[in-house]
């Protein structure tokens, strides 16, 4: 799954401003948000998940690849792996990068 996600923050860092405010840098936001957020549900089982704050299109990348580490941590089986990379690439096709 990191290597999935790296590769989208990859691409997004090398993407020119304008294809990030059309809309990818919003993308990797919402992923970065739902990565976080099951993330979260595994640490913290009964707590609200607090949610990752909008730190800018060029942040998006590097908030992406924070929450998909963090996640990668604490997955127990490849179910879930396989989930959370199939997260990433639908994103990465919507954002269009």
């Amino acid at each position: 799954m990191t290597r999935a996600v790296d590769d989208f923050a990859d691409r997004l860092r090398a993407a020119p401003q304008s294809r990030l405010q059309r809309g990818a840098a919003a993308e990797a936001l919402e992923l970065a948000r739902e990565l976080a957020r099951r993330a979260q549900l595994l640490e913290e089982p009964g707590t609200e998940p607090r949610e990752m704050p909008d730190a800018g299109m060029f942040a998006a990348a590097d908030q992406i690849a924070v929450a998909a580490h963090d996640l990668a941590l604490v997955l127990s089986d490849e179910g879930q792996v396989a989930e959370a990379v199939r997260l990433v690439e639908e994103a990465r096709k919507r954002a269009g990068v």
